[in-house]
């Protein structure tokens, strides 16, 4: 590639980076804006900046405990979500039973089902389990697997060496321990993405915390913030604030966890 070629895919990738990145930028300037700048130009630069919009939006809503609460459910949901997928991705991948193609259609057919169609006979079932208005009622489902996190791992466990676990099966060891001491220590850049795209499901995700969760103390950030939202309609400085904190979270950690979210991706096999 010459140096007109490179800069050419430059500036193209600069103008895309730049359109993307203008709704943030806009946010992040509208919660440096007093009302009155605002609603005048919200397209104009903060001056000067009103930091205090900020711990306005905080002090407004109960910001603590939403905070523990959606990270109690993210923690949760990773560790469902990691040990479940992997467990089944692992027995769809090195286990040979009869019919193990067919199950592995069976789990990838379930991606085509809407959460709308769910939804109803799962809130049924929490709330028959006694776990409807707690934590469990969203964290439970995460130990019982997502066909889109399974397919993943189980692509990624089939490019490990087939000679690795025969290596294993010498030295005496069981589906649990090629598990444990093979398969997951070589899979940890699969593993970490999948944490991370859980994460950060659990983070935005409104749906289940409007559905299971009728008790503020147990409102995760999602569901404050649309609630923050109702109370806080004429304050459009505080919503784009509190915006901004819900928002600077996920954007770090993706920044922190870029490579290895990258090449977890990239590694990750394409082979039935």
């Amino acid at each position: 590639m010459n140096l007109r070629s490179k800069i050419l895919t430059y500036a193209a990738l600069i103008l895309c980076s730049g359109i993307f990145a203008l709704p943030i930028l806009m946010m992040i300037s509208g919660s440096l804006q007093s009302p009155e700048q605002l609603a005048r130009d919200p397209y104009s630069i903060p001056t000067p900046p009103r930091w205090n919009n900020y711990t306005d939006a905080i002090n407004s809503m109960p910001i603590l405990t939403y905070l523990s609460n959606t990270l109690l459910l993210c923690v949760g949901s990773v560790i469902g979500t990691t040990l479940s997928c992997s467990l089944v991705a692992y027995g769809l991948c090195k286990i040979d039973f009869r019919g193990r193609r067919l199950l592995m259609i069976s789990v990838l057919a379930t991606m085509l089902l809407p959460w709308q169609i769910m939804m109803v006979p799962r809130f049924v079932l929490i709330s028959q389990l006694g776990l409807y208005n707690s934590l469990w009622a969203i964290i439970g489902p995460t130990f019982l697997g997502d066909a889109f996190f399974i397919f993943l791992l189980r692509q990624f466990f089939v490019s490990i060496p087939h000679q690795l676990l025969e290596a294993g099966r010498v030295d005496g060891l069981g589906h649990w321990g090629l598990f444990w001491r093979i398969v997951l220590p070589l899979s940890w850049p699969a593993i970490a993405t999948v944490a991370l795209f859980q994460f950060v499901q659990t983070w935005n995700d409104f749906g289940g915390p409007l559905l299971y969760l009728s008790d503020p103390d147990q409102f995760p950030l999602a569901y404050g913030l649309e609630r923050f939202v109702s109370s806080y309609a004429d304050q459009t400085h505080l919503l784009l604030a509190a915006s901004v904190l819900f928002t600077l979270p996920i954007v770090l950690m993706f920044f922190l966890a870029q490579k290895t979210f990258i090449q977890g991706i990239a590694t990750t096999g394409v082979k039935g």
